[in-house]
Protein backbone atom coordinates (compact mmCIF):
# COMPACT_ATOMS: atom_id res chain seq x y z
CA UNK A 1 0.00 0.00 0.00
CA UNK A 2 0.92 3.69 -0.95
CA UNK A 3 1.92 5.83 2.43
CA UNK A 4 2.44 9.29 1.02
CA UNK A 5 3.89 10.32 -2.66
CA UNK A 6 7.23 8.87 -1.79
CA UNK A 7 6.47 5.74 -0.08
CA UNK A 8 5.14 2.37 -0.25
CA UNK A 9 4.72 -0.23 2.66
CA UNK A 10 4.58 -4.04 1.82
CA UNK A 11 2.80 -5.91 4.57
CA UNK A 12 3.22 -9.43 5.34
CA UNK A 13 0.56 -10.10 8.28
CA UNK A 14 -1.06 -9.05 10.97
CA UNK A 15 1.10 -10.14 14.32
CA UNK A 16 4.40 -10.67 15.62
CA UNK A 17 6.28 -13.23 13.96
CA UNK A 18 9.59 -14.65 13.35
CA UNK A 19 8.75 -16.23 9.92
CA UNK A 20 6.50 -12.86 9.34
CA UNK A 21 9.25 -11.11 10.55
CA UNK A 22 12.09 -13.26 8.01
CA UNK A 23 10.11 -12.23 4.90
CA UNK A 24 10.25 -8.68 5.60
CA UNK A 25 14.12 -8.69 6.33
CA UNK A 26 14.46 -11.18 2.87
CA UNK A 27 12.64 -8.57 1.21
CA UNK A 28 14.49 -5.51 2.27
CA UNK A 29 17.88 -7.57 1.30
CA UNK A 30 16.30 -8.10 -2.24
CA UNK A 31 15.51 -4.76 -2.50
CA UNK A 32 18.52 -3.29 -1.60
CA UNK A 33 20.71 -5.81 -4.04
CA UNK A 34 18.12 -4.72 -7.13
CA UNK A 35 19.79 -0.92 -7.04
CA UNK A 36 16.08 0.59 -8.07
CA UNK A 37 16.81 4.24 -9.64
CA UNK A 38 15.53 6.84 -6.84
CA UNK A 39 14.91 4.33 -3.74
CA UNK A 40 16.21 6.26 -1.13
CA UNK A 41 15.53 4.01 2.05
CA UNK A 42 13.94 1.32 3.36
CA UNK A 43 12.59 0.79 7.03
CA UNK A 44 11.74 -2.59 8.26
CA UNK A 45 8.66 -3.16 10.98
CA UNK A 46 7.79 -6.23 12.78
CA UNK A 47 5.50 -7.32 9.87
CA UNK A 48 6.31 -4.88 7.21
CA UNK A 49 9.09 -3.00 5.07
CA UNK A 50 8.48 0.48 4.12
CA UNK A 51 10.36 1.57 1.06
CA UNK A 52 10.63 5.33 0.51
CA UNK A 53 11.39 6.61 -2.90
CA UNK A 54 11.85 10.22 -5.05
CA UNK A 55 8.72 10.46 -6.90
CA UNK A 56 10.46 13.23 -9.22
CA UNK A 57 13.35 10.85 -10.30
CA UNK A 58 11.37 7.33 -9.46
CA UNK A 59 9.23 5.61 -12.56
CA UNK A 60 6.74 4.67 -9.57
CA UNK A 61 4.81 2.20 -11.69
CA UNK A 62 7.95 -0.22 -12.36
CA UNK A 63 8.46 0.12 -8.86
CA UNK A 64 5.09 -1.24 -7.60
CA UNK A 65 5.60 -3.96 -10.15
CA UNK A 66 9.34 -4.80 -9.47
CA UNK A 67 8.66 -4.79 -5.21
CA UNK A 68 5.03 -6.92 -6.10
CA UNK A 69 7.32 -9.58 -8.14
CA UNK A 70 9.74 -9.73 -5.48
CA UNK A 71 7.38 -10.44 -3.00
CA UNK A 72 5.81 -13.48 -4.62
CA UNK A 73 9.27 -14.84 -5.21
CA UNK A 74 10.72 -17.94 -3.52
CA UNK A 75 14.12 -16.07 -2.72
CA UNK A 76 11.72 -13.53 -0.18
CA UNK A 77 10.88 -16.51 1.85
CA UNK A 78 12.58 -17.20 5.21
CA UNK A 79 15.68 -19.10 5.70
CA UNK A 80 17.38 -17.62 2.67
CA UNK A 81 19.63 -15.03 4.49
CA UNK A 82 22.91 -16.69 6.67
CA UNK A 83 22.32 -16.40 10.71
CA UNK A 84 24.37 -13.70 11.84
CA UNK A 85 25.04 -13.21 15.63
CA UNK A 86 26.16 -10.32 17.55
CA UNK A 87 27.87 -10.63 21.05
CA UNK A 88 26.96 -8.10 23.58
CA UNK A 89 29.04 -7.91 26.52
CA UNK A 90 26.66 -6.72 29.29
CA UNK A 91 27.57 -6.09 33.44
CA UNK A 92 24.69 -6.86 35.06
CA UNK A 93 22.99 -5.47 37.96
CA UNK A 94 24.49 -2.98 40.81
CA UNK A 95 24.43 0.60 39.29
CA UNK A 96 24.35 -0.57 35.35
CA UNK A 97 21.30 -2.30 36.39
CA UNK A 98 18.79 -0.94 39.07
CA UNK A 99 15.92 -2.77 38.30
CA UNK A 100 17.66 -6.45 38.51
CA UNK A 101 16.26 -6.80 42.23
CA UNK A 102 12.67 -5.80 41.53
CA UNK A 103 13.11 -8.23 37.84
CA UNK A 104 13.88 -11.15 40.17
CA UNK A 105 11.67 -10.49 42.84
CA UNK A 106 8.77 -10.52 40.37
CA UNK A 107 10.18 -13.54 38.33
CA UNK A 108 10.66 -15.40 41.85
CA UNK A 109 14.34 -16.02 40.35
CA UNK A 110 17.54 -15.06 42.06
CA UNK A 111 19.37 -12.22 40.34
CA UNK A 112 22.12 -14.82 39.73
CA UNK A 113 19.35 -17.27 37.50
CA UNK A 114 18.00 -13.89 35.93
CA UNK A 115 21.30 -13.12 34.58
CA UNK A 116 21.11 -16.99 33.46
CA UNK A 117 18.05 -17.35 31.55
CA UNK A 118 18.58 -13.44 30.00
CA UNK A 119 22.21 -14.67 28.65
CA UNK A 120 21.28 -18.46 28.12
CA UNK A 121 19.32 -18.11 25.06
CA UNK A 122 20.09 -16.22 21.49
CA UNK A 123 17.20 -13.00 21.01
CA UNK A 124 16.16 -11.95 17.38
CA UNK A 125 16.10 -8.57 16.27
CA UNK A 126 12.64 -7.74 14.91
CA UNK A 127 12.78 -3.98 14.55
CA UNK A 128 15.08 -1.17 15.17
CA UNK A 129 13.41 2.38 16.35
CA UNK A 130 12.15 4.65 19.25
CA UNK A 131 15.99 5.83 18.91
CA UNK A 132 18.61 5.07 16.41
CA UNK A 133 19.75 1.92 17.18
CA UNK A 134 17.34 0.67 19.50
CA UNK A 135 16.66 -2.86 19.39
CA UNK A 136 13.35 -4.94 19.58
CA UNK A 137 14.22 -8.38 20.77
CA UNK A 138 12.22 -11.41 20.38
CA UNK A 139 13.14 -15.19 21.78
CA UNK A 140 14.11 -13.86 25.43
CA UNK A 141 12.63 -16.69 28.16
CA UNK A 142 8.86 -15.96 28.74
CA UNK A 143 9.53 -16.62 32.85
CA UNK A 144 11.27 -13.35 32.63
CA UNK A 145 8.96 -11.26 31.69
CA UNK A 146 7.75 -8.19 33.65
CA UNK A 147 6.29 -5.12 33.26
CA UNK A 148 7.00 -1.86 32.27
CA UNK A 149 8.08 0.67 35.06
CA UNK A 150 4.87 2.46 35.99
CA UNK A 151 6.67 5.68 36.24
CA UNK A 152 9.20 6.45 33.38
CA UNK A 153 12.55 7.37 33.69
CA UNK A 154 14.01 10.49 32.09
CA UNK A 155 17.17 9.70 31.37
CA UNK A 156 18.52 6.04 30.84
CA UNK A 157 22.61 5.73 29.84
CA UNK A 158 23.28 4.50 26.44
CA UNK A 159 23.84 0.84 26.37
CA UNK A 160 21.34 -0.19 28.92
CA UNK A 161 19.66 -3.14 28.68
CA UNK A 162 15.91 -3.70 29.87
CA UNK A 163 13.09 -5.63 29.92
CA UNK A 164 9.51 -4.61 28.89
CA UNK A 165 6.74 -7.35 29.01
CA UNK A 166 7.74 -10.15 27.00
CA UNK A 167 10.66 -8.32 25.03
CA UNK A 168 14.28 -7.34 25.98
CA UNK A 169 16.25 -4.39 24.36
CA UNK A 170 19.10 -1.84 24.26
CA UNK A 171 19.29 1.45 24.77
CA UNK A 172 21.32 3.15 21.98
CA UNK A 173 21.30 6.42 23.10
CA UNK A 174 20.96 8.64 26.41
CA UNK A 175 17.20 8.91 26.33
CA UNK A 176 13.79 8.75 28.68
CA UNK A 177 12.08 5.26 28.91
CA UNK A 178 9.99 2.86 31.07
CA UNK A 179 11.77 -0.64 30.45
CA UNK A 180 13.47 -2.47 33.73
CA UNK A 181 16.86 -2.32 33.47
CA UNK A 182 18.87 -5.51 34.52
CA UNK A 183 22.62 -4.16 32.99
CA UNK A 184 24.47 -2.54 30.17
CA UNK A 185 26.52 -2.93 27.90
CA UNK A 186 30.14 -1.03 27.46
CA UNK A 187 29.83 -1.18 23.60
CA UNK A 188 28.57 2.51 21.67
CA UNK A 189 25.58 0.30 19.76
CA UNK A 190 25.17 4.14 17.93
CA UNK A 191 28.00 6.05 16.94
CA UNK A 192 27.04 8.57 13.95
CA UNK A 193 31.24 9.24 13.50
CA UNK A 194 31.41 5.38 12.94
CA UNK A 195 31.00 3.26 9.86
CA UNK A 196 28.48 1.76 10.43
CA UNK A 197 26.51 3.91 12.63
CA UNK A 198 25.14 0.96 13.97
CA UNK A 199 26.17 -2.30 14.95
CA UNK A 200 22.81 -3.96 15.70
CA UNK A 201 20.27 -4.13 12.45
CA UNK A 202 17.11 -5.70 12.01
CA UNK A 203 16.82 -9.83 11.22
CA UNK A 204 20.48 -10.06 13.46
CA UNK A 205 20.74 -12.42 16.44
CA UNK A 206 21.81 -10.69 19.81
CA UNK A 207 23.38 -12.93 22.56
CA UNK A 208 24.17 -11.25 25.82
CA UNK A 209 27.65 -12.10 27.26
CA UNK A 210 27.71 -11.31 31.09
CA UNK A 211 31.09 -9.87 31.70
CA UNK A 212 33.18 -8.36 35.26
CA UNK A 213 33.51 -4.49 35.92
CA UNK A 214 37.06 -5.35 34.85
CA UNK A 215 35.79 -6.30 30.48
CA UNK A 216 33.17 -3.47 31.11
CA UNK A 217 35.67 -0.57 31.51
CA UNK A 218 38.41 -2.21 28.91
CA UNK A 219 35.53 -2.61 26.24
CA UNK A 220 34.27 0.93 27.28
CA UNK A 221 37.63 2.68 26.81
CA UNK A 222 37.87 0.69 23.52
CA UNK A 223 34.44 2.15 22.47
CA UNK A 224 35.19 5.35 22.71
CA UNK A 225 38.58 5.63 21.31
CA UNK A 226 36.70 3.88 18.25
CA UNK A 227 38.87 0.55 17.72
CA UNK A 228 36.37 -1.79 19.22
CA UNK A 229 34.10 -3.87 17.11
CA UNK A 230 31.74 -6.79 18.13
CA UNK A 231 32.01 -10.43 18.04
CA UNK A 232 29.76 -11.45 15.20
CA UNK A 233 29.26 -15.20 14.52
CA UNK A 234 28.48 -16.62 11.01
CA UNK A 235 25.45 -19.09 10.49
CA UNK A 236 27.68 -22.65 11.07
CA UNK A 237 29.26 -20.59 14.19
CA UNK A 238 25.93 -19.14 15.40
CA UNK A 239 24.36 -22.75 15.29
CA UNK A 240 27.13 -24.45 16.89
Amino acid sequence: MTAGDGCVVAEFGDSIDMAINSRVAALGSAVAKMDFPGVLDMVPSYRSLAVYFDPVNTDVKRLYARLGELCLKEDTEAGHERRRTIIVPTLYGGEWGPDMEDVAAHTGFSPEEVISRHSGRDCYCYMLGFTPGFSYLGGMDPALETPRLKNPREVIPAGSVGIAAKQTGVYSIVSPGGWRLIGRTPMLIFDPNRDPAIFLEAGMWIRFRPIDKAEFDEIEATSKEGTYRPEILEEEEASS
